[in-house]
């Protein structure tokens, strides 16, 4: 008997053609594919005709546990995941302590296990001090340098300790590129300003390139597997575009292709972050580099402070915004406006984050990959609404925007944890596999 039988579905193929038909699941895994089956399950969907994804990838979130409980732990994160179609996540190490050893590592995973309802995986995080750690620790989807600082403790950005990480080790580095001295120098040129906008100045492009460059330089002297996160200029996508080693991969992130500067009027400290909005040439290149292939995927950079704390006047107010539950949204809208095509969705949301970090069984809807999936409704559009973000931060900068193609369902591991704005109960996800080959064929 199956776990799942899904029936009358418009599955979603890897070269953006759609099949009708069924899908069983058993085992965690997609046993079989037809048109039709008829078959025992546990439980049986139909999926009336809607539009079925493999389930989507995040590779960039942060869900403040341990330390900062009180803006999200991974228990509300996993479910603002599901509810926005994510049935994986990589999640980031600034945590209180940080993930900088096997101890907290292993915490870290302890703790998923008992209250992530999605799949999960964590990045270990560099210091001057852990290189030992940075290539022993186990499980890890990668390395993670904070090259100019950003929220919690984490900060690497002296060329020299840079270059060891990079010398040592062949584990990927992904960073956050932002020249810390930069930062520095400007903050003291714009002291005294107090409102959000001069974030975008005292950080601005120029501090991401400056590090972008600095990554490249010692990835391609070390041949060292580079991920550059939260790609956020037109400069870096001029860069990439000149010049991008085959072992090189970036992101971007919603917050970046659809606000830019003149949302601080609207949202003030709700739209900051690091690295900060931009222009909207920034913007328009950044759309076009993921068109291109120039950017190779979508993550989001979940990072979410209680209102209480966003609404402190600027600098006291912390960078960060959630995004988890409507990223996927926001890109289907833009597909259904003909903007984008189905095999760039299933590149940027889900295959492409599974083939830079190795995920074994992840990324496609194939007999033998994991049962990870989400059923999409791309027939109606609604607006964001706050009291439906299951994320503990209480709010979204996408409030009201209209939006095409929420979830229905979510299926981790061949059971539905997500049905119709609800999150079922016991079902919890398991802690990701990495290929060190980056073959990620399922065994």
């Amino acid at each position: 008997m199956y776990s799942l039988l899904i029936h009358n579905a418009r599955i979603a193929q890897p070269d953006g053609s759609i099949v009708e038909g069924d899908v069983a699941c058993g085992q965690g895994r997609i046993q079989h594919i037809a048109p039709q089956i008829d078959a025992s399950a546990q439980e049986t969907l139909d999926a009336q005709g809607r539009l079925l994804l493999p389930g989507i990838i995040d590779p960039q979130v942060h869900f403040r546990e341990p330390g900062n409980e009180h803006k999200e732990d991974l228990g509300s994160g996993s479910r603002a995941a599901v509810a926005g179609g994510v049935t994986s996540f990589l999640e980031m190490p600034n945590t209180a302590p940080a993930t900088i050893d096997q101890a907290a590592l292993d915490d870290k995973l302890g703790r998923a296990a008992k209250k992530s309802v999605a799949n999960y995986g964590f990045f270990i995080g560099a210091t001057p001090d852990n290189l030992e750690a940075l290539n022993s620790v186990n499980p890890v989807c990668g390395i993670k340098i904070f090259m100019g600082s950003s929220t919690g403790s984490l900060l690497v950005n002296r060329r020299d300790d840079l270059e060891h990480i990079f010398a040592n080790g062949d584990r990927l580095i992904a960073v956050h590129a932002e020249d810390e001295a930069r930062i520095n120098t400007r903050l003291k040129q714009f002291a005294g300003r107090t409102d959000t906008a001069a974030h975008s100045e005292i950080r601005d492009n120029q501090c991401a390139v400056l590090a972008t460059e600095l990554a490249l330089e010692l990835s391609i002297q070390y041949q060292r597997r580079l991920h550059i996160l939260h790609l956020s200029t037109h400069e870096e996508v001029d860069i990439l575009r000149r010049s991008k080693p085959e072992w090189v991969t970036a992101e971007t992130i919603p917050n970046h292709l659809f606000l830019n500067v003149a949302d601080y009027e609207r949202l003030g400290s709700l739209v900051q972050m690091n690295p900060p909005i931009r222009q909207p040439q920034d913007n328009k290149a950044l759309w076009q580099g993921l068109r291109d292939g120039v950017i190779d995927f979508i993550a989001t950079d979940h990072a979410p402070h209680t209102l209480e704390e966003k609404q402190r006047p600027y600098p006291k107010s912390p960078s960060g915004m959630p995004g988890v539950q409507t990223s996927l949204a926001l890109i289907l809208t833009r597909y259904a406006a003909g903007d984008c095509n189905l095999v760039e969705v299933l590149q940027w949301m889900s295959a492409g984050p599974a083939q830079a970090y190795g995920l074994i069984g992840k990324g496609q809807i194939a007999e033998g990959w994991d049962a990870d999936l989400t059923l999409v409704d791309m027939d109606t559009t609604r607006p964001v609404k706050t009291e439906e973000m299951f994320s503990k931060a209480g709010w979204t900068p996408y409030a009201g925007r209209e939006l095409t193609g929420w979830p229905i369902y979510t299926v981790v591991g061949g059971h539905v944890v997500f049905e119709r704005g609800v999150i079922r109960d016991g079902i919890y996800g398991q802690a990701l596999r990495y290929s060190p080959t980056g073959d990620i064929q399922p065994s």
